[in-house]
């Protein structure tokens, strides 16, 4: 019986020289753990015909133990990819308002959310970027938690205050800042963060790994088609098998994409990341917002007072003739000798994050930081977020990373079910899938070994969340090899 083979990954591949068109390779097992090799007559590379069997004991073991982790994130961020929508449901009647006529001046506007928020202290106003949308005024005030703050949404032709929200970021609506909660740490905060990192730094090992194993399996015939277009037939391993890994190669991009967007804002692995970008591409440009001729000093609690500060309006007026357009974030000086900040905050494709400066007493930009000069690994880290969060290219940004979610929940179901299909079925009682044979290391020649495993523990130093399973599985492994080698060297007692 097929399924009953131990040599068998979660992937349903067979080891080097097993054909997965054909009968030949590694005989079935007899449900008794004995089992009869067939003979090859021609092998791939020593190196390949050693590490082949070496992935595939990793693949199996990272999609058994890692693959629960995997599955929350592709359920947490298919429920992420609707939220837009939902946002637009549940807040319309704060989102959206009827033009009529010319909106009232931004100030006038910023009052009104003053008079509503009468404890907050503004931190920055978004204009009505369309003319169906609401302004928004967001203020930080006591009590709220770390990253929220409350935003008062101002109807830009009657000032009129339709609605407050407690928003993360200033930006996300409560809907949206739950689910992604839920997505990146589990709404457990900090420590919630581990789970997801950890399926991050796996992710990428899995979808390569099982690439390689797929791609460099031997077939008979109809190669190409084999290895795009899922196999028809009975229900069984080998179908499941064949689901598994054909949908893998099909979405293996976006998800190797998502992998490595997932990591570049994760606890541990971001802040490698973030350092060698800094080291390779250097620095992003960054604005001052000393006013010209101060000394950067700045007295406590003390702000620019209404003589000091042309207003609002001029200030979003000068950032348009800066050339700064589409989303804006207008942030107040908050200490003397400070200048307002102007931010784009375009996030849709082309993507546009120019910054100025400008002095709160003429409405002159001081110091700008334009998205042009930013170094191109800079910019491609932006994009991949953006994407990751379905921002870059809108509703069609949306449904491709819903497909990637339910390709990669429908390649863990597939796994576990080979996993399942592989359990010895003339033993009694309950079993499960066996492992593929250990000891494949061995088989690897020297020039090999050394620099794979120096590069797996460099790669393990950057990514810890990746490196310390590693070593933790590698442990595992080896203790209970040699348990299993004791006890089969251990002379049988007559009963």
């Amino acid at each position: 019986m097929a399924e009953g083979n131990p040599a068998r990954s979660a992937t349903g591949i067979p080891p080097a020289g097993g054909d997965p068109d054909s009968a030949e390779g590694e005989k079935p097992s007899t449900g008794h753990g004995q089992r009869v090799v067939a003979t090859a007559t021609a092998g791939p590379p020593l190196a390949w015909s050693g590490l082949r069997p070496l992935l595939l004991r990793l693949h199996f073991y990272a999609g058994v133990l890692i693959g629960p982790f995997l599955l929350v994130a592709a359920v947490t961020g298919l429920l992420y990819t609707a939220t837009p929508q939902i946002e637009a449901v549940v807040y319309r009647h704060e989102l959206e308002v009827v033009p009529k006529g010319e909106p009232e001046a931004l100030s006038a506007q910023v009052a009104a959310a003053h008079e509503a928020v009468p404890e907050g202290t503004l931190v920055s106003v978004t204009p009505a970027p369309g003319r169906t949308d609401s302004t928004r005024v967001v203020f930080d005030k006591p009590g709220l938690p770390e990253n929220y703050t409350q935003t008062a949404f101002v109807n830009p032709y009657t000032a009129e205050v339709l609605g407050q929200e407690r928003t993360f970021a200033g930006w996300w609506m409560p809907v949206r800042a739950w689910v992604d909660g839920f997505h990146r740490h589990l709404n457990l905060g900090e420590p919630g963060r581990l789970y997801s990192e950890l399926a991050a730094s796996w992710l990428w090992v899995e979808i390569l790994g099982g690439l390689a194993l797929w791609l460099t399996a031997p077939r008979a015939r109809k190669r190409i088609r084999r290895v795009l277009v899922p196999q028809g037939g009975p229900k069984g391993r080998k179908r499941t098998m064949s689901w598994h890994a054909v949908v893998g190669v099909w979405a293996s991009a976006g998800l190797l994409g998502l992998s490595i967007t997932g990591m570049t804002w994760s606890v541990h692995a971001g802040a490698s990341i973030g350092e060698i970008q800094s080291a390779l591409a250097g620095p992003s440009p960054a604005i001052s917002t000393n006013l010209p001729g101060s000394t950067g000093e700045q007295k406590p609690d003390s702000v620019p007072g209404p003589a000091d500060d042309v207003g609002i309006d001029v200030i979003v007026a000068s950032a348009h003739a800066a050339g700064l357009r589409g989303v804006l974030n207008v942030s107040p000086p908050t200490e003397e000798q400070a200048t307002y900040v102007v931010k784009e905050n375009t996030r849709s494709w082309p993507e546009r994050h120019d910054t100025v400066a400008l002095d709160p007493a003429t409405g002159e930009v001081t110091d700008r930081a334009d998205w042009a000069d930013y170094p191109l690994l800079a910019k491609m880290t932006s994009w991949g977020i953006d994407a990751h969060m379905g921002l870059l290219f809108g509703l069609a940004n949306q449904i491709v990373l819903a497909l990637l979610a339910l390709a990669l929940i429908g390649m863990l179901f597939w796994g576990y079910r080979m996993w399942w299909l592989r359990r010895p079925t003339r033993t009694e009682g309950f079993a499960l899938g066996r492992a593929p044979t250990r000891g494949a290391w061995r088989r690897l020649p020297g020039w090999f070994l050394a620099p794979a495993v120096l590069v797996t523990a460099v790669i393990g130093y950057y990514i810890p969340l990746f490196g310390l399973p590693l070593l933790c599985f590698i442990v595992v492994d080896c203790v209970l090899g040699a348990v299993r080698r004791r006890r089969a060297e251990r002379p049988e007692v007559a009963a």
